[in-house]
């Protein structure tokens, strides 16, 4: 179910449990912008969206959507089954610091070298996500990255009791 434009309506919507296990990642289409310390940040209309069983999707923007400045490459990485290792960065702006929340796949495993370099945000480490103008909601739990927009449904991985999904 590739998604190439901004939903029209509700008969558009998906259900988090139809996406595979493993993961793919699809292209998407549609206005993505990221804002911080009250600029917008990144902002792309192509982008990719990678889905995975009980998250909602988690979007990639490639690096040339973030303004000049505002990636900082931070300590530390993790290791993702399905993706590989992954590179954080902090976003920066004049006034603000996000630390840690951005990550990237600098040597993606193979069924996701579309991504790789490709900068994913957490949305709750910002001052707002938007998906094709619409505010994203944060994945629950703090951990994961997915986005979650009116026309994705759970429940999601994240919420309180979900550990063992």
């Amino acid at each position: 179910m590739s998604r190439v434009d901004a939903p029209g309506g509700a008969s558009e919507r998906e259900s988090v449990w139809d996406y595979p296990r493993p993961p793919r990642v699809e292209p998407f289409k549609g206005l993505i912008t990221v804002e911080l310390g009250g600029e917008v940040i990144a902002s792309t209309q192509q982008a990719w969206r990678v889905l995975e069983t009980s998250h909602p999707p988690t979007y990639y923007l490639p690096r040339e959507a973030f303004a000049g400045g505002t990636l900082r490459q931070a300590s530390g990485s993790s290791w993702c089954e399905w993706k590989g290792q992954a590179t954080y960065y902090d976003l920066v702006t004049a006034t603000t610091v996000a630390a840690k929340a951005a990550w990237s796949y600098l040597h993606p495993s193979p069924g996701f070298a579309s991504i790789r370099g490709a900068v994913a945000v957490l949305a709750a480490k910002v001052d707002r996500c938007t998906v094709s103008g619409e505010v994203v909601v944060p994945q629950p739990g703090g951990f994961y990255g997915g986005w979650i927009t009116s026309w994705i449904t759970g429940p999601f991985k994240g919420v309180p009791g979900s550990a063992g999904w």
